[in-house]
């Protein structure tokens, strides 16, 4: 039965940046699925354990800070040493900082790119090699953005971060499909998180935003659910390099 196919029964995800917002939507819809979760955060995700342990998971916690790539083997050692094994990664840690392109500074470029970007591509590398160490292959779901299609304004960084994350989604999923490594992206809209308060909370960019998303509201982290699933799953084993925008319909104006 086709819906065996979204099972994830047995399967261990590790997932960054799953304290709080989309990030614990996904984790959680990957444990109501099946899956234990790893999950590797700045600070301790206490909320989120709680909510796997509640669905009968498992929740290891690896505390680690991303704007550090040097981080990044630890991180994997740790899984393994707590879990035996991963099936799944998810990379959705990730930071914004906002200024005008004429002002933004070097200390807020490289901030963003390291943990947007460069540590996303290196704990890929790492977590790839040991999917084919275990030789049953794999799934890599990059977290991508809005900004990965568009410019955008005052976020020069992370544009740019976002933009490579798609790039990357691309180049990894060229090279580890033929080791059974699918490698995909999501790229969410406007959600209601951490990161857009500021747009929120600003009355008239929040109507400007509004008007243009054809689903008429802002998404919020269980819309999540179902693309992580589907992307971790069997269901999707013939989908490689693609980036699926979950974006109420933002990307069709």
């Amino acid at each position: 039965m086709i819906l065996n196919a979204f099972n994830l029964e047995g399967k261990i995800a590790l997932v960054t940046g799953c304290n709080t917002g989309l990030g614990q939507g996904m984790a959680l819809g990957l444990a109501q699925a099946g899956c234990d979760i790893i999950g590797v955060n700045r600070a301790g995700p206490a909320d989120t354990q709680a909510k796997v342990a509640a669905l009968g998971r498992r929740f290891w916690s690896i505390q680690a800070d991303l704007t550090q790539p040097s981080v990044v083997p630890h991180i994997v050692e740790q899984a393994i040493a707590q879990a035996g094994h991963i099936d799944i990664l998810v990379n959705n840690a990730g930071i914004i900082r906002r200024d005008d392109a004429l002002n933004f500074s070097e200390q807020d470029w490289d901030d963003v790119m390291n943990i947007n970007s460069k540590s996303l591509f290196f704990l890929s590398q790492q977590v790839a090699r040991q999917f084919i160490a275990q030789g049953k292959g794999g799934k890599i779901i990059n977290i991508a953005s809005m900004l990965s299609f568009q410019g955008g304004i005052r976020v020069p960084s992370y544009t740019a971060s976002k933009s490579a994350v798609m790039g990357l989604t691309r180049l990894m999923a060229n090279e580890w499909a033929k080791h059974g490594v699918n490698v995909n992206a999501i790229a969410p809209g406007y959600m209601a998180t951490n990161n857009t308060e500021q747009l929120r909370n600003d009355e008239s960019r929040n109507e400007e935003i509004l008007g243009r998303i054809p689903a008429g509201r802002w998404g919020i982290p269980d819309d999540m659910m179902g693309p992580i699933v589907f992307l971790a799953s069997d269901a999707s084993d013939y989908i490689n390099g693609y980036t699926l925008a979950v974006d109420g319909g933002w990307l069709a104006r």
